[in-house]
């Protein structure tokens, strides 16, 4: 730094360098005030170029497991959609069965039996009513068609999970379908209740095709929400200003900048005294 003896007016080398501080003061007050304002550390390239890049980074990142914690989600209802479809069937054919069961009564007669098979009908043609219903975005869900669809589960090209529920829960599969009193009685009863305990087991297994799936996705949820914590905590600590660190800085400035304008003043104020020497 220059400095300024007094004899010499042409320059003023005390006054520029006051100025010089000031303008250091106010650029800095400059940058404070815009953390404040904006509650950033880094608002530009410029404020920290390494810090920069990697809290865009870490932005990056947050922002990807976010939207792969909604596919989760997505997921998760439409599992929830086909268990409901499941647990809809699943009872069906339950009562199904206990109307053949009630059918194995020696003391019915055709009109009774005939009255059972129209229960048995219905139910039937209910289950095909739920096969057809149950859908997500136009898509069947119970009728193989919903099958090898990819899912991103993760911010990497890796995290990704390929589900399919391809189980064969269509009652023509299990020879139920044209179903009539002479299925109900005799050897063709023992028959029939097997064709149920098979078409009941199917729907089971793909129940628990469901719910193991939507146990694997409650951790890959509770995972990615940890990450994505995480993962703004450390973009935080680069990015955040500390509004208690940078109030103290400002309130310092404050009163630099008004000694520097004090001192800037004086020094435009000292070469008067040269005029002493020509009185």
């Amino acid at each position: 730094m220059a400095f300024f003896n007094g004899s010499r007016i042409n320059t003023n080398i005390g006054a520029l360098n006051s100025y010089n501080a000031l303008s250091k003061i106010n650029s800095k007050m400059g940058t404070i005030q815009m953390r404040l304002a904006s509650g950033k550390r880094v608002n530009s390239a410029a404020d920290d170029p390494a810090g920069y890049t990697i809290g865009k980074k870490l932005e990056a990142r947050s922002k990807s497991l976010s939207a792969a914690l909604n596919n989760v989600g997505e997921l998760k209802n439409i599992l929830s959609i086909a268990e409901g479809g499941l647990q809809s069937i699943n009872d069906l054919v339950v009562g199904i069965k206990e109307k053949v069961i009630q059918a194995g009564n020696g003391s019915y007669g055709s009109e009774e039996l005939g009255a059972i098979v129209t229960q048995i009908q219905d139910s039937l043609n209910e289950i095909d009513d739920v096969i057809s219903e149950t859908s997500f975005n136009g898509t069947a869900l119970l009728n193989a068609q919903f099958t090898s669809k990819v899912f991103q589960t993760g911010a990497s090209g890796g995290d990704t999970m390929t589900i399919s529920l391809s189980a064969t829960i269509d009652s023509t599969d299990f020879g139920l379908n044209g179903i009539d009193s002479s299925d109900l009685q005799g050897s063709a009863l023992s028959t029939t209740l097997s064709s149920l305990d098979s078409y009941i087991n199917s729907v089971s297994s793909e129940l628990q095709t469901v719910g193991s799936l939507v146990n694997r996705l409650d951790v890959k949820e509770s995972t990615l929400m940890t990450s994505i914590t995480n993962t703004e905590a450390a973009k935080s600590r680069i990015m955040d200003a500390d509004l208690a660190k940078e109030q103290l800085e400002f309130t310092k400035l404050q009163i630099l900048q008004q000694t520097a304008t004090v001192q800037m003043a004086q020094a435009n104020a000292q070469p008067q005294s040269i005029l002493s020497l020509f009185g």
